[in-house]
């Protein structure tokens, strides 16, 4: 096998294996919040507490992965040129 031919299964295999993520799970955690929904702070005496809600995942945890964005926005252009 040569290195390039190599290099292109790789590359192949990852992406079939992040589209069967994306399929199977398309909500990951949040990378703001780590999929809490909220900060953690901490008060005078150094204990943890909750803090604001993540402004990025409203407060959700999760957020949509970047291919099944991409799939979501190809899907719904496909959809709206071939309509009747």
């Amino acid at each position: 096998m040569t290195p390039a031919l190599l290099a292109i299964t790789l590359i192949l295999g990852v992406t079939f294996c992040y589209v069967a993520v994306c399929a199977s799970s398309p909500f990951g955690n949040c990378r703001k919040c780590s999929g809490w929904g909220f900060a953690m702070r901490t008060d005078r005496k150094g204990r943890m507490k909750r803090g604001k809600d993540c402004r990025r995942c409203r407060a959700t945890g999760k957020r949509i992965r970047v291919g099944r964005w991409i799939y979501n926005r190809a899907a719904r252009i496909h959809r709206a040129g071939t309509a009747d």
